[in-house]
C-alpha cells in the first residue's frame, strides 16, 4: 500500500490512524506491517466502506484529509494504472493503521558486522549479482563511498541505466543496512564501511 511520508509521519504520531483505498480485494491484512518513510506501521482493521456518504468530516480527518468530500473526491478519482499493474478497483475499505516501530535498517546500519554476519552479507550479494547483466552491488557501494550525497543521476548515468532501475538497486542495498539515503545522494553505513574493508582484504 503506498503511503507518502507526510501520512506516515501522522501515523507516527497518532493524528492518523485510518486510511482509504479504493480496491478490486484487500491488499494487506490484519496484523500486517509495512515499512515507511517514517519506520514500520500494521495494519489493525480492513473493513468495507459500504456506503461512501456515510463517512463523516471526523472520519476523513483521521485519514488525513480535510474533510469527507475531500475524501470522496480522492476515491472516486480518474486512477491511473499502479507501477505493479491495474488500477484499483471499485470497493472502498478502511484500512486502520498504527506505528509499531523505527526503521530496523536504522539500527542495523550502525552495527558492526561479525565474521558471520560478513560472510552472510557477502551471500546476499552473490545472489543480487547473479543476473544477466552481472555483478554490480560491490560497484555501487564503492561508487557510493567515493561519491558520498552525489545526486544520483550520476551513478544512473555512469551504470548506463535510467534512474528508477538505478534506485530499486540502492534499496536493496539499503534494506542490508550498508546504505544511508540522504535528500540528495547516498553515503555507506558504518556497516557498508566494514562489508568494503573486510572485502579489500580478501
Amino acid at each position: 500500500m503506498l503511503i507518502s511520508k507526510a501520512v506516515a509521519e501522522g501515523i507516527r504520531d497518532g493524528r492518523i490512524t485510518a486510511q482509504y483505498r479504493a480496491w478490486d480485494a484487500p491488499r494487506v491484512k490484519v496484523g500486517g506491517t509495512q515499512l515507511t518513510p517514517a519506520g514500520v506501521i500494521a495494519f489493525t482493521d480492513v473493513s468495507v466502506v459500504a456506503d461512501l456518504a456515510s463517512v463523516s468530516d471526523d472520519d476523513a480527518r483521521v485519514a488525513g484529509m480535510a474533510d469527507a468530500a475531500a475524501l470522496r473526491k480522492a476515491l472516486t478519482a480518474p486512477r491511473r494504472p499502479s507501477p505493479r499493474g491495474g488500477k484499483g478497483g471499485d470497493t472502498v475499505y478502511r484500512v486502520g493503521v498504527a506505528w509499531v516501530g523505527e526503521d530496523p535498517r536504522v539500527a542495523l546500519r550502525e552495527q558492526l558486522p561479525s565474521a558471520d554476519e560478513l560472510s552472510q552479507i557477502a551471500a546476499k550479494l552473490a545472489r543480487l549479482d547473479a543476473r544477466p547483466t552481472g555483478p554490480w552491488t560491490r560497484d555501487i557501494l564503492v561508487w557510493i563511498r567515493d561519491h558520498p550525497e552525489v545526486v544520483s543521476t550520476e551513478l544512473a548515468a555512469l551504470r548506463g541505466v535510467p534512474v528508477p532501475p538505478m534506485k530499486v538497486d540502492t534499496r536493496k542495498l539499503k534494506a542490508l543496512g550498508l546504505t544511508i539515503s540522504h535528500p540528495v545522494g547516498y553515503e555507506l553505513s558504518p556497516r557498508g564501511r566494514a562489508y568494503l574493508d573486510w572485502l579489500d582484504t580478501r
